[in-house]
């Protein structure tokens, strides 16, 4: 049995107010073709579907029409769904009837009976091959929240110890069911213990201080483990059948060089006999200019000496991010970027400043707690200033401080 597993959508997205369906649509045109190209008899979705849980009738058209065409397209494919953090559960659910009656089995809540205990069996996914035979179980577990684990009385985080009690609950459950030669396959969407984060693009889990699970969770016997939340794919405890597949598309520009998969992964009998990256290719370049902060002449030059394909389409336009090293304010900055780039076929995301750091003045002594309450707002902002950039502040800048005070205390007035 072939399974593919993609995580981290994002539908509905944008990158610094760029839309990105155009980006969206790419991917899941390409992931159709692959599922086609490889022969696969399942698809594992491990979370974060939607950007966000108010997602738009846009991004829920692409979800739904990728799952319309994939069932024209290869009757056969079963698909398994779960929430991830970004999601809303309910809203991910709805229309889960109709889709089950194609294939496609969503799990965004989890459940409980009258007596309080989780209903297991909505967590647990039987996958066939085109014969109708079951191959393999799956634990569909979306993302937890703490009332959704059950209480454990032991020593400990209660909400680690509540999630590492449900997937044990769970995988007894499947194991139960398991015939010889079947595999259990689990899916989650969590932060493992040692994960790599993605910087600027992934929104940290933290309930009750936990963050970071530990792999153990993972009962040795599970052949694979399809995990969502951290956007670079990732071995978990550098165990081959645990894995992060990351997110299809660069969430931000900390990804501009990061090749984007997913993983499909062969089932022989009851172990996972090999798993294989298949790289998603990118509709729309990010570019940063230059690679490392410089002075603003040396910018302007580079951004100046870009050579585009002017006959790229609007929609495949490359996202720009600037990166200019400062000596001090530089109020104009804006305006001579855009200025640099006027007429190329480039979409100016974003200005990252970096400024070189000043030490604190010489003789500049700590002020007592009298000295600090008798300070003017006016006398602090020529503190910062000299200790941020080294010199005096400028007229016009302080003129424009005293001005903002003024409106500010006529607003409060």
């Amino acid at each position: 049995m072939r399974l593919l597993h993609t995580s981290d959508w994002h539908l509905g997205q944008t990158l610094h107010n760029y839309d990105r369906t155009y980006e969206h649509q790419c991917f899941l045109d390409w992931l159709l073709d692959t599922i086609v190209a490889e022969d696969v008899d399942a698809l594992l979705i491990a979370g974060d579907i939607f950007d966000n849980t108010n997602p738009s009738s846009a991004a829920q058209r692409q979800l739904y029409g990728f799952l319309q065409r994939a069932k024209a397209r290869t009757p056969h494919l079963q698909v398994v769904v779960i929430a991830g953090n970004h999601d809303s559960p309910g809203r991910l659910e709805a229309p889960g009837p109709l889709l089950e009656a194609h294939g496609t089995v969503v799990i965004g809540n989890v459940v409980r009976a009258s007596d309080g205990a989780v209903d297991l069996e909505r967590l647990l996914v039987p996958l066939r091959d085109r014969g109708g035979e079951v191959k393999a179980w799956c634990l569909g577990i979306p993302f937890l929240r703490p009332g959704d684990v059950p209480r454990v009385e032991v020593e400990g985080d209660a909400y680690l110890n509540g999630i590492a009690e449900l997937y044990r609950q769970a995988f007894a459950l499947a194991r139960s069911r398991r015939a010889e030669g079947q595999a259990i396959l689990a899916m989650g969407h969590c932060h493992m213990v040692d994960g790599q984060s993605s910087n600027d693009s992934e929104r940290r889990i933290v309930i009750g201080g936990t963050e970071a699970l530990p792999a153990s969770m993972f009962a040795p016997e599970i052949a694979y483990a399809a995990l969502g939340h951290l956007h670079l794919a990732q071995r978990v405890g550098k165990k081959e059948h645990l894995r992060y597949c990351g997110s299809p598309l660069p969430m931000s520009f900390a990804e501009v060089a990061y090749q984007h998969q997913v993983l499909r992964i062969d089932l022989e009998g009851a172990i996972a006999k090999e798993v294989t990256p298949i790289l998603v290719p990118r509709a729309v370049e990010l570019l940063r200019v230059p690679a490392r902060p410089a002075p603003l002449p040396e910018v302007l030059a580079a951004l100046e000496a870009l050579e585009l394909d002017p006959d790229l389409p609007p929609a495949c336009h490359p996202y720009l991010e600037v990166r200019v090293l400062l000596d001090g304010p530089e109020p104009g900055l804006r305006a001579q970027v855009e200025a640099a780039i006027a007429g190329k076929p480039v979409r100016l995301a974003k200005i990252e400043p970096t400024r070189k750091s000043v030490g604190p003045a010489e003789g500049a002594d700590a002020l007592t707690l009298d000295q600090l309450a008798e300070l003017k707002p006016d006398d602090i902002f020529r503190r910062l200033w000299r200790q941020r950039y080294g010199e005096d502040a400028p007229d016009e800048q302080l003129s424009a401080f005293a001005e903002l005070m003024l409106s500010d205390g006529k607003e409060g007035a």
